[in-house]
């Protein structure tokens, strides 16, 4: 009985943490920032591509093998994607569920726009829609191969980047969707922090340079893959 009791307890408290506005925003802060050190991490493995078709094949090949022997192959790869479709789903419900609510408590639209909204505040509902969109094509593309414009060779991810990167449209949803990522980036780590009670008045300037230089950083090392395609630095 005691133990039925504080099971109960424990998926009552998870269940208000989660019908709250502060449970939501808390569980957006900590998913975005879950998926911010991913994408840190990704920039870095992608500009391996810069060192050759070897370096970078090798690279890809050593994600698959992390953590043996004690994982089997593609264990510790299969446990990052797991952590990133639950932060993805976690962030996204989230973001619906308190845009929803936000909307029934003012359900009409305010005639001036708040004077110092910035850009990348205004936009972050259509960039998530954008990164949602763009994440299934990726998968889809550089992943499974569905979508992939040359010949999908599994195992050589140099000769894949290259074609989905010879292509037009492939370089134009890649870099629109970057562009996202650099507004979400730089509205979302200021806003996380101020969820996570991190940001006061004495750090908000600091934090609003981090995420300023995140995004800059995150955004011009993902878009100079394509570009150096594009441009033959890469090929």
């Amino acid at each position: 009985m005691a133990l039925a009791t504080r099971t109960d307890r424990r998926s009552s408290m998870t269940r208000t943490l989660w019908d709250s506005s502060v449970g939501k925003k808390t569980i957006m802060a900590v998913s975005g920032l879950i998926m911010l050190g991913y994408l840190v991490v990704h920039m870095l493995g992608n500009l391996k591509i810069f060192f050759g078709s070897d370096e970078f094949n090798h690279y890809a090949h050593w994600l698959r093998t992390l953590g043996e022997p004690f994982l089997h192959y593609e264990w510790a790869l299969w446990i990052v994607r797991v952590v990133l479709v639950a932060a993805v789903v976690l962030h996204a419900v989230s973001a619906y569920q308190l845009s929803r609510r936000d909307i029934r408590a003012r359900p009409n639209a305010y005639v001036h726009r708040k004077a110092r909204a910035s850009y990348a505040t205004r936009t972050m509902r259509w960039g998530g829609i954008i990164l949602a969109l763009f994440i299934v094509w990726h998968i889809l593309d550089l992943t499974t191969g569905t979508v992939h414009p040359g010949g999908f060779q599994a195992g050589h991810p140099y000769q894949n980047v290259l074609d989905t990167f010879s292509t037009w449209y492939g370089n134009v949803i890649y870099i629109v969707a970057v562009l996202a990522v650099g507004l979400h980036v730089q509205h979302g780590f200021w806003s996380a922090a101020q969820t996570l009670g991190v940001g006061n008045a004495t750090r908000d300037r600091m934090l609003k340079t981090v995420g300023n230089v995140l995004a800059v950083v995150l955004t011009a090392g993902f878009v100079s893959v394509p570009v150096a395609v594009m441009t033959g630095v890469v090929n």
